[in-house]
């Protein structure tokens, strides 16, 4: 049996340009939001920033571009970029077999010009890992990092953690299935996620019923229980099909 010293060695050979090398395709994107915190040279730690004054600071920086706005509407907006460029990534890399730090406290943030994230910092560039099961890669990060940020958000704006929660579901679902594309007999590899209760360890799943697939006009769609409050941001897009409220799906 090849040991997970030798396996690490090994990865780190073939892997000659750091994180960037694990993205590629669709998402090369991930290699500007996920890097190592010694290259970054404007960001902070993360459990500072949001335990910190600066959260707050930026999203009514952000609520600033939506005058008059319910700030749940924005922060609502705001989680989206924070769980697509942590959890997109993270799941990308996993399936690569690398499984990244992505421990809230060891982590760092940058913030771009708008008061949204732009990028993670991660401490190193992660473990050699075994094939992933979907139950335990997101179970992980739940844990490890959206547990506390959900609770931030809800504590600082009011947002639900079920709609935080649906936020997130959606980037996973993205992820899983962009990754996982003719692997899974029935063409939805995230169903264990969004239709078991309870993690193997036993703790409660907060994306049970997050997504569900529908068939609506012959085709196969999925859909979110609770909407992102998107619509209420003037000029922003809906998200089509996907929305949990049936008369903004066609805006």
């Amino acid at each position: 049996m090849v040991s997970a010293d030798t396996r690490n060695e090994a990865l780190q050979a073939l892997r000659p340009q750091g994180l960037r090398a694990l993205f590629h395709g669709d998402n090369a994107w991930c290699a500007d939001s996920m890097m190592l915190s010694c290259e970054m040279t404007d960001s902070m730690p993360l459990s500072e920033f949001l335990y910190g004054p600066l959260l707050t600071k930026t999203l009514h920086q952000c609520a600033a571009a939506y005058p008059d706005v319910d700030l749940r509407a924005v922060s609502s907006f705001w989680s989206l970029y924070y769980f697509s460029l942590l959890v997109i990534p993270y799941i990308c890399a996993r399936q690569s077999g690398v499984a990244l730090p992505v421990e809230l406290e060891n982590m760092t943030i940058a913030i771009n010009d708008q008061g949204l994230p732009r990028s993670f910092g991660l401490p190193h560039e992660g473990q050699a890992c075994d094939a992933p099961d979907v139950m335990t890669v997101i179970s992980h990060v739940a844990k490890s990092h959206l547990n506390t940020v959900v609770q931030v958000l809800k504590d600082r704006t009011g947002i639900s953690p079920k709609l935080a929660w649906n936020n997130a579901a959606v980037y996973i679902d993205y992820a899983v299935n962009s990754a996982a594309e003719n692997h899974c007999r029935d063409g939805w590899p995230c169903r264990p996620l969004f239709e078991t209760q309870i993690f193997d360890d036993g703790t409660r799943n907060p994306f049970f019923g997050c997504l569900r697939q529908e068939t609506d006009h012959g085709a196969n769609l999925c859909r979110r229980k609770i909407c992102c409050l998107r619509y209420k941001l003037p000029g922003v897009a809906g998200c089509g099909e996907l929305c949990a409220l049936p008369e903004l799906r066609k805006q």
